[in-house]
């Protein structure tokens, strides 16, 4: 595991949002907190059954970190032993499927955006700037239907040449976190061949990714505390501070 790299010899690097570029895990957490202390409280009353709490320690990491939406509530929810429909991307908040629940967590999310604006990594948006300057080309790649919004809100979107976002991968119909698909279409947008790209990633599912789309590096930003998982789960290389990376690239 090391913590430098020769970037320079990449033409295209692909970002993930959340834990990389903006520090908005606290928000979508809260978010995910409120929907399935809700949820689980309301079905346990119908069911007249007891169900673990949503753990933000454990579970968000474990079922909900780097994936998409609706998957990280259907996982979360078979992880307490319970299954709903599957429904529709159009489901009302308050519909009882997968999909409602997704949608009343993305309005949750939308309300706690607004309570407290995404805080943005200064040592990604340098090293991106640092990158761009150099000729590269660069993508954002993340689950979140809300990248674009969070993006425009803190005043980034222009860093990107290309977005594969959860708009782009449901209506491409590409699945999620830890396959690569999403990040195959950023580096196929950017035109670069994977062996051409560099996936920076700062969940396990999304280093998983990287090593299964076969990229010419996988970088871990270890934002807290895993460096081992990162390592042991695909990244080439970890490191908790990008500038390290800056000053390497632009040689």
């Amino acid at each position: 595991m090391g913590d430098t790299a020769d970037l320079g010899r990449f033409p295209a690097l692909l970002f993930d949002l959340d834990g990389v570029i903006t520090r908005t895990a606290t928000i979508h957490a809260a978010a995910w907190k409120r929907l399935f202390d809700e949820f689980l409280d309301a079905y346990g009353a119908e069911h007249a059954k007891t169900c673990d709490a949503f753990e933000i320690a454990t579970d968000y990491k474990k079922y909900i970190d780097g994936r998409r939406r609706y998957d990280g509530v259907d996982g979360f929810l078979r992880s307490r032993g319970i299954e709903l429909p599957w429904g529709d991307a159009s489901d009302p908040p308050d519909a009882k499927t997968v999909s409602g629940l997704g949608n009343r967590k993305n309005q949750y999310f939308a309300e706690e955006l607004e309570r407290r604006p995404a805080e943005v990594f200064d040592d990604t948006v340098e090293l991106i700037r640092a990158e761009r300057e150099r000729g590269a080309r660069i993508a954002v790649v993340s689950a979140s239907e809300n990248c674009r919004a969070i993006l425009e809100k803190v005043g980034l979107v222009d860093l990107f040449d290309t977005f594969v976002t959860g708009v782009e991968a449901s209506k491409l119909g590409l699945p999620g976190k830890p396959a690569p698909d999403t990040f195959l279409k950023a580096a196929e947008w950017l035109d670069a061949t994977p062996q051409e790209s560099v996936v920076f990633e700062d969940a396990i599912s999304g280093v998983q990714a990287g090593r299964a789309g076969n990229f010419g590096l996988v970088v871990g930003v270890d934002r807290g505390g895993d460096a081992e998982g990162l390592s042991a789960n695909g990244a080439d290389v970890v490191c908790s501070d990008l500038a390290a990376l800056k000053s390497h690239a632009t040689r």
